[in-house]
């Protein structure tokens, strides 16, 4: 593992359980069935998740919208899961927005696609 990379250990922990999840269900589920996997091999995993989580987006401390993250590992990580072959340039977008909003260091993107499970790590690049 390169010594650079943020939450090496719990991204390597993270991106196990979607290989093991894609590897046990396949492709070709509605993104919802993927997520309820996700949880359960979380919880066997010993992974500590939230799941759906609500994030104001403020202004000068107003609400000008709202998130909900797919998930929050251990309060440091957003994972966001997706079907579809490729990453598109919408949904990186949304992983950033997610980090802004929350101030957290790192996204994963979680492609289920049909040749397997593709991952793009996203990091919020404010001065960490």
């Amino acid at each position: 593992m390169k010594s650079d990379l943020i939450y090496p250990d719990l991204s390597y922990k993270i991106v196990g359980v979607l290989f093991d999840v894609y590897n046990e269900v396949g492709y070709g589920y509605q993104e919802k069935y993927y997520q309820k996997a996700i949880a359960k091999a979380f919880i066997d995993s010993g992974i500590k998740y939230q799941e759906q989580v609500y994030q104001p987006l403020k202004f000068r401390d107003s609400k000008i919208g709202s998130y909900f993250l797919d998930f929050l590992i251990e309060g440091k990580i957003v994972l966001e899961i997706k079907k579809g072959n490729y990453f598109s340039r919408k949904n990186i977008e949304q992983l950033y927005a997610y980090l802004k909003a929350t101030d957290l260091k790192l996204g994963i993107l979680a492609n289920f696609t049909s040749d397997g499970v593709k991952i793009k790590r996203i990091v919020n690049i404010r001065d960490y």
